[in-house]
């Protein structure tokens, strides 16, 4: 009697219903096979439009010092532009996230980026410090709430195993946006005057109009979490993600609470960073612009792997972990570079890539994190409200520094930013992990 010999195990694979492809789960880049071609293109937007996103926002620390010269302005008067931007960007992100809830992600992906392009621009043609201070506010808006519905929409497609590493990729678009920013400032700066390369600097920011032709063409929302959330009666409630808990159901004010402070903290450290180092590189250390130029490069290049890095070992450690881990080590990189004796700028350069490595790390497990916390319904406001309350809070930190420079040096005042991420660590306390979680 013959015997039919049985089927060979195939190897392990997932299949996204969303994107509707059974795909290896194995590799270096499953994460990115992952998503299946839809998922792919969702990716190719949220990548973009935080990019560009970043682009527009360094065009002014980039600028700070010739904008300070031409309007004749106190550092205090520059560290509020940051201030503003800041601020607002808490009420974009907070209506981007319920525009995400109640009409799309990639409809409220489209308004973000067209929203901070048109004001960066605007930014551009101002003729006083005034003006230049209601643009930068009114740029906020855009920039506020492009990162956190472009999260949404790649997390949503995005396996839970590889979610982290997901995110991650779509956070190293910042530094790659930094990056071309710091370029663009070296070439605009070295060949034209100051009093007319800051306003180019700014004009260049009409980039982004591009890549909302190519969302509105090739991007779409996942299907099923699109379904569950037109099904819900609470999408895009405010006051769902304030509800207290009770003994027969869990609510989510502790989460909101804990997670703006973990927001304030890590982005109260970043933010002092991104907008006081090129200043501190001009004033404190005395390098030219072609010189901050390449040590800055080596900030950017520290920042893009660590954003990769962070995305893996999220994925590997656990969301909490992995915060705890670089706030750590973000605070003592930034005691390390603000103490560096006069003269040793060598050092300068080589400290600069572990400060931009660590404090890029911490932001890897927020897309995946922060989504993670929420349900469909509310993942847009949950998310767009907590990430930029967090950076309006956190906005003071930069102000501060503005307004101690003049007394205790740039360099001395960037300690402000290791107090932010004791308060991230802090933080954590208060929030659950969430690592393998399915989004429902």
């Amino acid at each position: 009697m013959s015997t039919t010999p049985p089927p060979q195990a195939l190897p392990p694979t997932e299949t996204r219903p969303e994107a509707g492809v059974p795909t290896a789960d194995e590799g270096a880049f499953a994460w990115l096979r992952a998503l299946g071609p839809r998922g792919r293109r969702a990716f190719g937007g949220a990548f973009g439009g935080y990019g560009l996103d970043s682009y527009d926002y360094f065009t002014l620390p980039l600028s700070m010092v010739a904008l300070a010269a031409y309007f004749g302005l106190s550092s205090g008067q520059t560290g509020l532009f940051t201030t503003v931007t800041l601020v607002v960007s808490a009420v974009g992100g907070a209506a981007a996230g319920v525009l995400a809830d109640r009409i799309g992600r990639v409809k409220a992906l489209m308004i973000t980026v067209i929203t901070y392009a048109v004001f960066t621009v605007a930014c551009g043609f101002a003729p006083n410090y005034e003006t230049l201070l209601v643009f930068r506010a009114l740029q906020g808006l855009g920039f506020g709430g492009e990162w956190a519905v472009g999260a949404i929409l790649v997390a949503e497609y995005a396996s839970p195993r590889h979610r982290g590493r997901t995110l991650g990729a779509v956070q190293s678009a910042w530094a790659v946006g930094w990056g071309l920013a710091v370029i663009v400032y070296t070439l605009v700066f070295q060949f034209l005057d100051d009093d007319i390369a800051w306003r180019v600097m700014f004009w260049t920011g009409a980039l982004p109009a591009l890549l909302v032709v190519w969302v509105r063409r090739q991007v779409k929302d996942a299907p099923e979490a699109a379904e569950r959330r037109k099904e819900s009666p609470e999408k895009g409630s405010f006051a769902a993600i304030f509800k207290p808990g009770t003994a027969a159901a869990p609510g989510l004010l502790k989460t909101t609470l804990f997670a703006v402070l973990l927001s304030t903290g890590v982005q109260g450290g970043y933010y002092t960073l991104a907008t006081w180092v090129p200043t501190y590189l001009k004033t404190d250390r005395g390098l030219s612009v072609v010189g901050t130029g390449g040590y800055l490069a080596f900030l950017i290049s520290g920042a893009f792997i660590g954003y990769l890095t962070g995305g893996y070992l999220t994925d590997k450690l656990g969301r909490k972990r992995n915060i705890l881990l670089f706030a750590i080590l973000s605070a003592i990189c930034i005691l390390a570079y603000a103490n560096i004796p006069s003269g040793a700028n060598t050092l300068v350069l080589v400290l600069g890539f572990p400060l931009g490595f660590c404090m890029s790390a911490i932001f890897s497990g927020f897309g995946s994190f922060l989504s993670e916390l929420y349900p469909t319904a509310v993942r847009g406001t949950g998310q767009g409200f907590t990430y930029n309350t967090g950076r309006a809070v956190g906005a003071v930190f930069p102000t501060l520094v503005g307004f101690l420079a003049d007394s205790w040096g740039v360099g001395g005042a960037l300690v402000f930013g290791a107090i932010g991420y004791g308060l991230a660590a802090l933080a954590l306390i208060g929030l659950p992990e969430t690592r393998g979680k399915e989004l429902q």
